[in-house]
């Protein structure tokens, strides 16, 4: 079994040295399993596995003629094998060697991917402990809506990233199903007792009830699962976009020396990598609609299926991996800004505190419905316009005067009123 702690860059977990020894690893451990209950030589295993071995070239010389991709790799290790190689693949079909060790690599992915989550949540964590008073505006619609900080903002990243590795967690147990059942999952020529215990020898569960292949919405589950963590990303990046345009500024990734944003600007500082995660994950989209796709085949088996997740179960697991460490390394390295959103939070004299002198209003005994009149008009007459002060307004309406006093107008005013409680986040996230 290949260690979880000593696994390849995730790259390297899809080429095709590594799939050619994950083949290898099924087919020894099928043999051992035969041996173990009588149905080969235990001396021909010993015989295999010491001599067992590939070259890609040669495998790839011979498929370039026999056209079958298994047979010109069984070809190739019978070459070093000899005689002892006609026990090898005894009872089996291809897609028994083809999906369980496309399991191997998918859970070797899923182990690299959790790990990596991992080191996200931990730096998300990080800032968001270091901004926990970082009082900033938070927004609905775009528009400025009434004061958080900016590590509650991370709080809810970190609590999305969890959930993301929950679901991975998850995915990862379901996708770790082998099948050694023969030509159409009948076990015609081999017993399941084989296929468990060869198996259990690759970290693996037999499939509940395969055909001649593992049934494709366990790949697209786990295709889901990574253009979901894509979604989450995209999230956290669209958010950073849209804190670094020009007349916002409250955060920026991090601009290197010597870094240029644009050929013909020279001021330019462009959020690059953040764009290109919202142009990955789309990409991991994409790819979970094709595995879905994969799902309904013809009958016991076809290879419709072959062709779509060569290209997007390694596409994905590279990607959402990329992801990952450039999303762990722009969190770490990003620029805060705390005057930019103090600033931005008290445009227009703090209209984002007009909720609280609403409340306060109503509590004097006005109708919800007068009092939200006389705070609009004070808040859209300070709004967008040159030296806009909603707070003065307020302060000179009589309206509002007659039941406010200075100081309760004061409190009205307060961001500590609104961030009394979000206490409560932090705590449930432990930060």
């Amino acid at each position: 079994m290949i260690d979880r702690y000593t696994l390849p860059a995730m790259g390297n977990i899809w080429n095709d040295e590594y799939k050619f020894r994950t083949w290898l690893q099924v087919e020894i451990a099928v043999c051992e399993a035969q041996a173990e209950f009588g149905y080969i030589p235990t001396a021909a295993v010993t015989e295999i596995k010491a001599k067992a071995d590939f070259k890609v070239d040669r495998i790839l010389e011979i498929e370039a003629e026999v056209r079958h991709d298994v047979i010109a790799f069984l070809t190739n290790v019978n070459e070093y094998v000899g005689d002892a190689g006609r026990y090898i693949h005894l009872g089996m079909t291809s897609s028994d060697v083809l999906d369980t060790a496309l399991a191997l690599q998918m859970v070797a992915s899923a182990d690299l991917i959790i790990e990596h989550v991992d080191l996200l949540a931990a730096e998300i964590r990080t800032r968001a402990t270091e901004h926990r008073d970082t009082v900033m505006a938070g927004r609905s619609h775009g528009i400025h809506a009434e004061p958080i900080t900016f590590g509650f903002k991370l709080a809810g990243w970190l609590a999305e990233v969890l959930r993301n590795r929950d679901r991975l967690v998850a995915v990862r147990q379901s996708i770790a199903v082998g099948k050694i059942s023969g030509a159409v999952g009948t076990y015609a020529n081999i017993e399941p007792r084989v296929e468990a215990l060869a198996c259990e020898k690759l970290g693996l569960k037999p499939d509940v009830a395969s055909t001649q292949v593992i049934s494709r919405d366990i790949h697209a589950d786990f295709a889901n699962v990574l253009a979901l963590l894509g979604a989450s990303i995209e999230r956290f990046a669209v958010e950073i976009r849209n804190l670094q345009k020009t007349d916002v500024l409250e955060v920026e990734e991090f601009f290197s020396k010597g870094q240029k944003g644009s050929s013909a600007m020279p001021h330019k500082r462009n959020p690059i990598r953040s764009e290109r995660l919202t142009g990955m994950a789309r990409i991991l989209r994409a790819n979970a609609m094709a595995a879905i796709e994969n799902v309904a085949l013809w009958h016991e088996r076809d290879i419709s299926h072959s062709s779509v997740e060569r290209v997007c179960l390694p596409d994905s697991c590279i990607l959402a991996h990329f992801m990952l460490v450039e999303t762990t390394n722009l969190v770490k390295n990003l620029l805060v800004y705390p005057d930019n959103m103090e600033r931005n939070l008290n445009c227009y004299g703090g209209v984002v505190f007009s909720q609280q002198v609403l409340l306060a209003l109503v509590a004097k005994g006005l109708t919800r419905e007068a009092a939200y009149t006389i705070v609009q008009g004070n808040a859209h007459a300070a709004w967008n316009k040159a030296g806009g002060d909603f707070q003065a307004l307020v302060r000179k309406d009589p309206q509002v005067t007659e039941h406010l006093s200075s100081a309760e107008i004061d409190h009205c005013f307060d961001p500590q009123r609104h961030l009394q409680h979000t206490k409560a986040v932090f705590d449930r996230l432990g930060i």
